[in-house]
């Protein structure tokens, strides 16, 4: 049985007691006594969820490197499995060991989060064994599992660290619960005590499909300090010194380059066996770099969706590669969920608007992967978003009686401004409007290429970051109100499957299907309005708008069929002209064209006004400029 490694200084590595942690979240009063081998389990104190005390034994299993993808899994020890005596259940935590699940499809990870019905199920007078690893030791687990079932000893359970090995277990009917959710990186950075630091970097392409570290011979691109992890070893001390030197001695000299500067200086070569360490800093530093598909950039995890691709279980993103300084940051992070607003973000007082954009296939599928078919499949999608925005500018004044306590709300966000600034008062009356989800054949960068970055795994058509297609600074605080109307707000297109909207938002909910105002059944009723949805006229006057929405103030989110068609446009020529002037500066550019300076492309919400548009990058200075300029 593997047991825990010393570090440097002496200090004993937590690992062998990390799946105990793990419980202890469960089990507040919860204390290790011991790691021991599966013969000798140590008892612990706790409430196993009956009043009587919990013993718990730990132990660890896993491995500084996982083996590849392509590797062929570890045989599995000889099993006599007991004849079955009725037939099996279907709940995978009263399935007998050994027992293989009955059902093709892989349960929802959620089914193997740690909870206290599972713990109770697998222990016996309140006594449960608890070991944990990852796929490089998958025979070790079925080793360790084999020797205990043979004792008749059945109260145990497995932490998997990594996606593979839970699968594994599952599927070779072993007790498993999901360690991924709950991890943090210090477990994984134990496994390379040699090292003294690790480090991200912009790796965007692969150089392992497993959690192991990068192939530091095929990574060529910076080494990011937006992740690093250091230890207190000598040739750790001296590079911090003369990097801080250096920092001091030059305030106009990037801290990273600085980094980068000292680290790369003499690389190589790799420390003996298969760790993926490696001799950096002149030969006297051992580094290591973190993968890309777990210690994620905002490439690898928000283009890419590595970890997804890979099955893997990230520890970490950085909000890099992306177009919008902070705002971007924290939208990407919206957009993921892994932001944590105010309260009053989820639950607006206006409410909010969402809608179903309606993508045809042939425009996310057919056809090759083009300039032309990119800017297809956006220009389709921003006609509708235009659409929606005016749309929400609208019943923003339809409904601006609940605006009274929304400057309460207008001021908590981040990018609040003082309540003495004028031009925020038209912005408290503001019904946020949930961005749909934005489909892209073609990714955007600083530089030319063709299309997606070659090597990736980004897929097409992918779902592009918000700020691939939109300037999120202008939308939130770049235009004066008095010059481009009132300021429209708007939240990510995940927001509403986001856990922290209250559930009244959620269930407050009123379908709006567009339909022909001339067919039948094309009229708004109480009837269709208590099964929660009406029908709407689609180009529909101002007026309409106004006096069927009014009606619905106190509904939280009015979730459109489609933006299609949807709106007749304003009646006042000079709202219309301040609409207009502010959501064409919303939109971006694509970057950029192959071998063309400038090759970056202009996007243009009102590309449907102008019949010789083509996606073509300037062709002279005089040229380049947006399409509001």
């Amino acid at each position: 049985m593997a047991t825990c490694n010393p570090l440097p200084e002496g200090k004993t590595v937590f690992l062998a007691i990390y799946a105990a942690v793990v419980a202890g979240i469960i089990f507040s009063t919860l204390v290790i006594l011991s790691s021991v081998y599966t013969s000798s389990p140590a008892a612990s104190a706790g409430d196993g969820g009956n009043g009587k005390p919990l013993h718990l034994a730990g132990t660890s299993l896993f491995s500084s490197s996982s083996p590849p993808s392509t590797s062929t899994p570890p045989p599995s020890p000889i099993v006599t499995r007991t004849p079955r005596l009725q037939r099996e259940p279907l709940d995978m935590f009263t399935r007998a060991i050994w027992d293989v699940p009955v059902d093709s499809k892989m349960p929802d990870l959620k089914s193997f989060l740690l909870t206290k019905e599972m713990l109770k199920h697998h222990a016996k007078d309140n006594i449960i064994i608890v070991t944990f690893g990852n796929y490089a030791f998958l025979d070790f687990v079925l080793n360790w599992v084999k020797h205990l079932t043979d004792l008749n000893i059945f109260n145990i359970l497995v932490g998997a660290m990594d996606n593979k090995l839970l699968e594994a277990l599952y599927w070779k009917g072993i007790p498993v619960f999901d360690m991924g959710s709950k991890m943090n990186p210090l477990p994984y950075f134990a496994r390379f005590p040699e090292a003294d630091m690790l480090t991200s970097s912009d790796q965007i392409r692969p150089t392992t499909t497993d959690d192991s570290l990068e192939v530091w011979q095929d990574v060529t691109t910076a080494y990011n300090i937006g992740i690093f992890h250091w230890r207190p070893t000598d040739a750790a001390k001296r590079l911090a010194k003369e990097w801080k030197d250096i920092l001091l001695s030059d305030d106009q000299k990037w801290d990273q380059a600085g980094f980068n500067d000292l680290v790369r200086h003499v690389l190589g070569p790799s420390l003996e066996g298969e760790s993926g360490i490696f001799y950096a800093y002149d030969g006297t530093l051992k580094l290591g770099l973190l993968p890309a598909s777990i210690f994620c950039s905002g490439h690898t995890y928000f283009v890419q969706a590595m970890p997804q691709q890979l099955k893997l279980e990230p520890y970490a993103v950085h909000t890099t590669f992306q177009f919008a300084g902070s705002d971007g940051k924290r939208h990407r992070l919206r957009e993921a969920m892994l932001f944590y607003d105010q309260p009053a973000y989820y639950d607006t007082p206006g409410g909010f608007l969402s809608f179903k954009p309606g993508i045809p296939k042939s425009l996310l599928l057919d056809g090759p992967h083009t300039l032309q078919s990119h800017f297809s499949l956006v220009n389709y999608q921003l006609r509708q978003i235009r659409t929606a925005l005016a749309v929400a500018c609208l019943l923003n004044r339809t409904l601006s009686l609940r605006a009274a306590t929304a400057r309460e709300w207008e001021m908590s966000l981040p990018w609040a401004r003082s309540p003495s600034d004028s031009s925020a008062v038209g912005a408290l009356l503001s019904v946020p409007w949930v961005m749909p989800r934005l489909w892209c054949r073609f990714e955007r960068m600083w530089f030319g290429h063709p299309g997606i970055l070659e090597g990736t795994l980004t897929k097409q058509p992918f779902v592009c970051p918000m700020d691939h297609l939109f300037e999120i600074h202008t939308m939130l605080h770049g235009l004066s109100e008095e010059e481009f109307g009132p300021q429209i707000h708007f939240r990510e297109y995940s927001f509403l499957q986001n856990p922290s909207v209250p559930k009244h938002v959620k269930e407050s909910l009123l379908n709006v299907q567009l339909c022909d105002a001339h067919s039948k059944g094309c009229n708004i009723s109480d009837e269709t309005t208590s099964r929660g949805f009406i029908q709407f006229p689609r180009n529909s006057t101002e007026q309409k708008y106004m006096q069927v929405f009014s009606q619905y103030k106190d509904i939280k989110v009015l979730h459109f069929s489609s933006m299609a068609n949807a709106f007749q446009g304003f009646n006042d020529e000079a709202r219309e002209v301040k609409f207009r002037n502010r959501v064409k500066r919303y939109v971006g550019l694509w970057c950029c064209v192959e071998n063309r300076d400038p090759g970056h492309i202009y996007y243009d919400i009102y590309w449907d006004e102008k019949p010789e548009w083509k996606p073509e990058p300037p062709r002279t200075s005089q040229d380049d400029h947006p399409p509001w300029d």
